[in-house]
């Protein structure tokens, strides 16, 4: 039976490749969130707003009214600009 020869290398073998540095742990910084906690409290009064200029707007009984065509578009639209307020309120640092 034959026997595998192993080849040894009289001198290292150098590469032109650089090594990777060793990356050292380094203490976890704890997660932060986007958005506050007043942020989302203001998003869901937003949509409750919204629900309500909606619910303003429902009903099948005098499509002409005042509350109809004034109050509930200006009620949604009010809303979406607390809404757009709660996404774009920078959170306080604590």
């Amino acid at each position: 039976m034959a026997q595998k020869q192993v080849f040894k290398p009289a001198q290292p073998i150098k590469s032109t490749i650089a090594a990777k540095p060793v990356s050292k742990v380094t203490e976890q910084t704890p997660a932060t969130f986007v958005f506050d906690k007043s942020n989302y409290r203001l998003w869901f009064i937003s949509i409750a707003i919204v629900i309500i200029g909606f619910i303003l707007m429902s009903g099948n009984t005098d499509i002409y009214s005042d509350t109809k065509i004034v109050i509930a578009p200006i009620v949604v639209m009010g809303g979406f600009a607390v809404g757009f307020f709660a996404i774009f309120k920078k959170p306080a640092k604590v």
